[in-house]
């Protein structure tokens, strides 16, 4: 037998290394290195070409049947999933601590077992009586889930193997659960990992739909190794500030549908609620014109969803060193949206603080906003409102040419939908839909002419 070998690894991204160092190479943390016994390896010298069983080959043309849904009876949750739980499956969901995670996986449950279906809900981090005083708080105090408090993976399945299968079970959270096959602290990397693999495992072989509650890093990705990632079939995050009332689900892996849908909830005393028209929580009360305020209908998969983007351009005395600053938007697009703005369009913004943001607490990923952002720029910089009835899309290019967006018709309609009677998009997709009235742009600088007057 050969001799077991030390390593020790990295607790934020799972690195091995073969002695301990105070800084990680790979991620470059301080102090995450921690030594975790290692298994022994054995040679061996068997040829690996004979002695297995064979595998059943398929063709790409084979009849496939879709998986089998349960709705969670929240249809927002339901769109971020693609269509509800499958049977089977692992998901993981992340989040800021206090966003509103077991909020709504409790909710999720007691949906779920109102209607006869087995719902076990394991919390690592609370007692049963502190689950249930949430669920009373939140209305749900009557429903039939069944709860416990444990840590230990091999009393759980223990526990949960002795009867039927649960339809539904959820571990809150990964990172204080514990396996007694592997030495280490809960919340280790090789803890969560083991911990994660047998539960999965229990899930594939009974037909439980799991979900594992994770934590969330400084940097707000989800904590442990990311291998976790890669074992689940379903990675949700939870995203939204705790002073904001929005929260939206997002799904960033999905093998049983896409990822480019959301769910948007509004936190209120009675739990998380859903949000059917989202325009509306990002829309502000725009009876009066305002300047550096332009509407933008952005594309969250499906779904499009306005909001309002606010410019403000504060003229500096003559020496002082201007400020950007940037709230929901990237600060690389907007230095670049400036920088198009003066040297292609004449406009100095050099002697100017810029503050951009985006209403709501809204975080835009969609280049689809150049255009909305450089006409509020424009608006902010020459005090001159652009009128509440127009929405503004398009992607803008370093030559100031005015690229088309995908999904023109589907912005369009959402925003004829909400009362906007005008849009300002690319010249290219200038092909409107019955109510709203568009008008196109080449390049950056016929706006500019348009919103100033010029010629």
């Amino acid at each position: 037998m050969a001799k077991a070998k030390r390593k020790f690894v990295c607790q934020q991204c799972g690195t091995v290394a073969s002695r301990w160092q105070g800084q990680c190479e790979d991620c470059g943390e301080w102090n995450s290195i921690v030594e975790e016994a290692a298994e022994t390896v054995f040679s061996s010298r068997h040829d690996l070409q004979n002695g297995g069983r064979a595998i059943t080959l398929v063709g790409l043309d084979s009849t496939v049947e879709l998986p089998p849904r349960t709705s969670t009876g929240i249809a927002e949750f339901d769109r971020a999933l693609g269509g509800g739980i499958v049977h089977g499956s692992a998901t993981l969901i992340g989040g800021d601590p206090g966003i509103g995670k077991s909020t709504l996986l409790l909710q999720a449950a007691a949906r779920i077992a109102a209607r006869g279906l087995s719902v076990a809900y394991i919390s690592g981090e609370e007692a049963a009586d502190q689950v249930r005083l949430r669920a009373q708080r939140l209305g749900l105090g009557n429903a039939p889930v069944q709860l416990a408090s444990a840590t230990s993976v091999r009393d759980i399945l223990t526990t949960l193997g002795d009867g039927p299968p649960p339809a539904l079970l959820i571990i809150d959270s990964i990172q204080t659960m514990h396996s007694d096959l592997i030495e280490g602290a809960p919340g280790t990397v090789s803890q969560v990992r083991a911990s994660s693999q047998e539960l999965i495992k229990f899930a594939k072989q009974r037909g439980t739909a799991l979900i594992l509650v994770g934590h969330v890093t400084k940097d707000g990705s989800i904590a442990g190794p990311r291998v976790l990632e890669h074992m689940v079939d379903t990675v949700l995050a939870f995203e939204g500030e705790r002073s904001h009332q929005y929260r939206i689900l997002r799904a960033v892996k999905n093998r049983f549908g896409g990822t480019d849908e959301i769910g948007v909830f509004a936190m209120v005393a009675e739990g998380l609620e859903e949000v059917a028209n989202p325009s509306a929580l990002f829309l502000t009360n725009r009876d009066e014109t305002v300047t550096g305020a332009t509407v933008f209908p952005a594309l969250e998969g499906t779904r499009p969803v306005l909001v309002e983007i606010q410019a403000l351009v504060v003229r500096l005395s003559s020496g002082a060193t201007p400020r950007r600053a940037v709230v929901g938007w990237d600060s690389g697009r907007l230095a670049m949206i400036l920088a198009v703005l003066e040297a292609r369009c004449g406009l100095s913004f050099s002697t100017c603080e810029v503050y951009l943001n985006v209403a709501g607490g809204y975080r835009l990923t969609d280049p689809a906003a150049d255009l909305a952002v450089a006409a509020a720029l424009i608006s902010a910089m020459s005090e001159r409102p652009v009128p509440v009835d127009i929405v503004l899309f398009g992607e803008v290019a370093l030559s100031s040419e005015i690229r088309p967006v995908s999904h023109s018709p589907l912005r369009l309609r959402e925003a004829a939908k909400l009362g906007f009677a005008r849009a300002y998009i690319p010249a290219s997709a200038a092909d409107g839909v019955k109510g709203i009235a568009v008008s196109g742009f080449r390049t950056l600088a016929q706006l500019v002419d348009q919103m100033l007057g010029r010629g």
